[in-house]
C-alpha cells in the first residue's frame, strides 16, 4: 500500500470526539486502516469502553513486539478558552492542534505508520501487536486491564512493549520511562459529636485530631529515594468539613491524601502504616477516624538492559540525544502492562497536554515515527 503518513492519520484521530468513554469513530478508523495493511483486528470491548487488539504475523511467533496507547482523551474544558475547534485538527504554525494532539493521538499515529511500514520486511516467524484502548483517561477499569485479560484468556502474548505515551518534558528525545511510581489515596472520616461552641465539653470535635493526624503524615519523611527512584512524596489534597455555621462544633471532618511511592514500598505496607498513625490519633484523642484506600497503581521498574538500551539507542541514532532513564511523573497504562511483558515508555513533548490548545509540533510526529521505526526493526534484529 501507498506510505502512511503519521501526520495524516493524527488529524484523522483528533477530529474523532472521542472523550473518555466516547469512542469517537477512533478505534473504527485505525481497525479500517490496520486491517487494510493486512493486520488482524479484534475489538475487545468490556462494559461501556471499547478497545481494539490488531496483530500483524503469526500467533505462535518466536517473537513479539507491541505497543499500548489510548485514543480517549479528556474533556475539552471552556471551548470558548480555545483558539481553535478542539475537534478541528487544524494546522498552522508548524502544529497540529486539537484535543488529544500531545496526549497521545499523535504517538498512536506515530506506531500505526511505523508498524504498517514495517510489515513490508518484517523478519519470518515475528509478530507485531498493537493494543489500544479508550479508556485511559478514565477509571482505566476496562481499558488496557480489558485488553490484557483477552490476551490471555485468547493465547496471545507480547515479548516486550512499547508504550506511546508523551515522556520528554522540554524537547525531543530527552526522556523515557523505565518505570512509575505508585500512586495510593486515602480517605479520612473523622466522627465525633455535634454541639454548641460556647460549651465544647458537650461536644466531641473532630477536626483537632483529625488536623493532628494531617499534619503528622505530612511530616514524615516516607524515604530518600532508591536507586532508580526520587523519594516518595504525601500531598494532603484536602480536609473538609463543610459547616457553614461558627457557632456549631461539627459532627464529622473529612480529609484526604494522595501518596506517590516508589519501589521501596508497597500497598500492604503504605496502608499498615496509615493505619497506625490513625490508630495512635484515635488513642490520643477518643475520635474514631475510619479510611479508605484506593490504589491506582504500584510502583514498578523494568530494569536497564535489552529493552530500553535499544529504546534508547534508536531515539539517540534519530535525535542525537541520549535519553534520560526516568521513573518521574504519574501513572499509566504500564502499570498493567509490567505484569504481562516489560515494558518502556517512550513519547513525545508533552508540554501541551490536557491544556486548552493542545498541540503537537508536525515535526515531532515524523521524528516519532522514525524513531518507532528504528526500534521496530532494531527489536528484531537485537532484541
Amino acid at each position: 500500500m501507498n506510505d502512511i503518513n503519521a501526520v495524516e492519520i493524527t488529524r484523522r484521530l483528533i477530529e474523532c470526539p472521542s472523550v473518555t468513554p466516547e469512542e469517537g469513530g477512533a478505534l473504527v478508523y485505525l481497525a479500517e486502516l490496520l486491517d487494510a495493511a493486512g493486520f488482524e483486528c479484534t475489538r475487545v470491548d468490556r462494559g461501556d469502553t471499547a478497545n481494539l487488539f490488531a496483530r500483524f504475523g503469526p500467533k505462535d511467533a518466536a517473537k513479539t513486539l507491541g505497543f499500548n496507547g489510548h485514543t480517549d482523551v479528556v474533556p475539552v474544558g471552556d471551548t470558548g478558552a480555545w483558539t481553535v475547534h478542539p475537534f478541528g485538527a487544524e494546522e498552522k504554525d508548524g502544529y497540529l492542534w486539537g484535543r488529544g494532539a500531545t496526549d497521545m493521538k499523535s504517538g498512536v499515529a506515530a506506531w500505526v505508520a511505523a508498524a504498517i511500514s514495517a510489515t513490508r520486511d518484517l523478519p519470518e516467524n515475528t509478530a507485531l501487536v498493537l493494543a489500544i484502548t479508550g479508556d485511559e483517561e478514565g477509571d482505566a477499569t476496562d481499558g488496557t486491564t480489558a485488553l490484557l485479560d483477552w490476551m490471555a484468556e485468547s493465547g496471545e502474548a507480547m515479548d516486550a512493549c512499547i508504550v506511546g505515551e508523551p515522556t520528554c518534558p522540554n524537547h525531543m528525545g530527552e526522556m523515557m520511562k523505565i518505570g512509575r511510581r505508585g500512586s495510593l489515596t486515602a480517605y479520612f472520616t473523622a466522627q465525633g459529636i455535634q454541639g454548641h461552641a460556647a460549651y465544647p465539653h458537650r461536644a466531641k470535635n473532630p477536626v483537632p485530631a483529625l488536623a493532628r493526624l494531617v499534619a503528622r503524615l505530612d511530616a514524615h519523611v516516607l524515604d530518600e529515594g532508591t536507586a532508580h527512584f526520587d523519594p516518595s512524596t504525601l500531598a494532603v489534597t484536602t480536609i473538609d468539613v463543610g459547616n457553614p455555621a461558627t457557632n456549631v462544633i461539627p459532627a464529622t471532618a473529612r480529609a484526604t491524601v494522595n501518596i506517590r511511592f516508589n519501589d521501596a514500598h508497597s500497598r500492604e505496607g503504605l496502608t499498615a502504616w496509615l493505619q497506625e498513625e490513625l490508630d495512635r490519633i484515635t488513642g490520643e484523642t477518643g475520635i474514631k477516624i475510619d479510611m479508605q484506600v484506593k490504589v491506582s497503581g504500584d510502583s514498578f521498574l523494568t530494569p536497564p538492559g535489552t529493552l530500553s538500551d535499544i529504546v534508547a539507542a534508536a531515539v539517540e541514532a534519530e535525535t542525537g540525544v541520549r535519553p534520560e532513564m526516568s521513573t518521574s511523573g504519574g501513572t499509566s497504562d504500564a502499570r498493567f502492562v509490567k505484569d504481562h511483558c516489560p515494558v518502556v515508555e517512550f513519547g513525545l513533548v508533552g508540554k501541551t497536554m490536557h491544556q486548552v490548545d493542545e498541540r503537537v509540533e508536525i515535526v515531532q510526529i515524523e521524528k516519532l515515527t522514525q524513531i518507532y521505526g528504528r526500534i521496530i526493526r532494531d527489536y528484531f534484529e537485537k532484541g
